[in-house]
């Protein structure tokens, strides 16, 4: 499955963060016969020279309309706020909007409501400041980030949320192809704030790859939903619902290519309930470690590739783990399998990783110089040192 995502090297997934810089032109779509409704003006029955209005009775409730009304109280507009590096604008507060996504209410606890949002989105902020459904501007901390699943957790008072509902998540195991799909969000600022768009789940399972927006560097490759509910930029963080009003997705990412429409991504929500009950309990996501330094080896200089018979795999830099060294692993190795599957890649080894749980026991096919070995390594776990004193866990263990 990994190895198909070469044929996506042309073609740009655009995770959808880009803020509010655009301006758009709203343009009339009806001719000038045309009326409000659609109805011509020009056959309108007459009575003594005076146009008879035709009165219908139209029921528009529909169970798209109920889900809006349940969830979008709780589905906020995320502002990230930077440093201004101008030195010829001497300012107390020289911070400047840099964007804009979207994020949604999931937990309240005595003293603070706790919004999930994507990492991509407030990457980088000095400052982060959420938009309720009211339009008021209430400022956020950062709880914890996790770049790999690309998921981040946020914190505002509770007496902010105090009347608002937190969104429930439904099981994303569950989800079939061509059930209806609802995404709420905030496409190209706070404008279109609580923009509402529906389709359908085009696949419940996808694999994509997970990017640093710096470096572009793929990360993971993570599990997906595709749908074909429009996802603009600004809709990063904020919620695919189901028919019942649950979260089944956090939206993500959109492909975008010439000729190319329709095409959204949501993290599934069990991955979305997993990670942020990590990072409430500890700041950080619970990731398993392998606990080296390590580098794909098809990305290293010429000067430094070893002496292996292959062209792919990880380049071990540095062992910094007691179980990996205690397991045989060495630095110049290149690890080259786990547990049976091959490693391109150092993304492919994380994916295989995440598999697993810390203390979990992993098997590895290690070239050292041309010889071929096979050593057992007990995995640790990734630590955070921004990592701050944690609520307690709304779903357990």
């Amino acid at each position: 499955m990994k190895t198909s995502m070469l044929r996506w090297a042309s073609v740009v997934v655009l995770s959808a963060l880009v803020g509010s810089g655009a301006t758009l032109a709203a343009t009339r779509l009806l001719p000038p016969s045309v009326g409000a409704l659609g109805a011509s003006t020009a056959s309108a029955p007459s009575v003594s020279g005076s146009v008879v209005p035709t009165v219908a009775s139209v029921n528009v409730s529909s169970d798209i309309e109920k889900v809006v009304k349940q969830v979008e109280p709780a589905v906020v507009g995320v502002v990230d706020y930077t440093q201004n590096q101008n030195p010829f604008f001497d300012t107390s507060d020289q911070s400047q909007e840099s964007g804009v996504g979207t994020g949604v209410l999931f937990y309240k606890d005595s003293q603070s409501g706790y919004i999930v949002t994507n990492n991509h989105v407030v990457a980088g902020a000095d400052k982060i400041e959420v938009v309720l459904n009211s339009g008021k501007h209430v400022p956020a901390t950062v709880v914890g980030t996790d770049p790999f699943t690309d998921l981040a957790v946020l914190r505002v008072p509770v007496s902010s949320v105090q009347n608002i509902t937190p969104a429930t998540f439904g099981n994303s195991d569950d989800l079939q192809a061509g059930e209806p799909a609802i995404a709420i969000g905030t496409p190209m600022g706070l404008d279109f704030a609580d923009t509402v768009t529906s389709g359908i789940i085009s696949a419940p399972k996808r694999v994509m790859p997970v990017q640093d927006e710096q470096t572009q560097e793929t990360l993971n490759y993570q599990t997906v939903i595709q749908t074909d509910a429009a996802i603009n930029p600004g809709n990063s963080g904020g919620p695919l619902l189901n028919i019942a009003g649950q979260v089944i997705g956090i939206n993500s990412s959109k492909i975008v290519a010439q000729g190319v429409e329709g095409m959204g991504f949501a993290i599934p929500s069990n991955e979305v309930v997993k990670i942020a009950n990590q990072i409430l309990k500890t700041g950080h996501a619970n990731h398993p470690a392998l606990g080296i330094e390590g580098y794909s080896l098809s990305s290293l200089p010429t000067v430094y590739q070893p002496d292996v018979p292959v062209n792919y795999g990880v380049w071990v830099r540095a062992v910094t783990s007691a179980q990996a060294q205690q397991a045989g692993l060495k630095a110049q190795d290149v690890i080259v399998g786990i547990d049976g599957k091959t490693v391109q890649n150092i993304a492919d080894l994380r994916t295989d990783l995440f598999t697993h749980q810390p203390g979990d026991q992993v098997t590895l096919t290690v070239y050292r110089g041309s010889e071929r070995l096979t050593l057992k390594v007990t995995l640790g776990s990734m630590s955070d040192a921004s990592a701050q004193s944690q609520p307690s866990s709304p779903y357990g263990n």
